[in-house]
């Protein structure tokens, strides 16, 4: 099992990114799938999950109405789109699979103008 994070950057307040989080040794549409993230000198916390048949998703309530989770089964990948970011949102962000507690590397976000 492995996962790699990509598509972080430096993006102004206000702008949008979507991270990758490409999975390999399983399938990202038979898994429950969550997102994580690590602010500068905070403890990780969830952002959001996507999970079952139905592709259901929930998010934390610092992020609901501004990030979505989906997954592309023919590209094995999960997606963090992130739009109306602020300055808060800057962090380290993680792709995790459940089940096997498996966790990638991180990809930084920095949102500053």
């Amino acid at each position: 099992v492995h996962i790699v994070e990509s598509g972080g950057g430096l993006v102004q307040p206000g702008g949008s990114l979507k991270l990758s989080c490409a999975a390999s040794g399983f399938t990202v549409n038979s898994n429950n799938m969550k997102w994580y993230r690590q602010r500068p000198g905070k403890e990780r916390e969830w952002v959001g999950t996507i999970a079952g048949p139905r592709d259901s998703t929930y998010y934390s309530d610092s992020v609901k109405g501004r990030f979505s989770i989906s997954r592309d089964t023919t590209k094995n990948t999960v997606y963090l789109q992130m739009n109306s970011l602020k300055p808060d949102d800057t962090a380290v962000y993680y792709c995790v699979e459940f089940s096997s507690g498996t966790w990638g590397q991180g990809t930084q976000v920095t949102v500053s103008s």
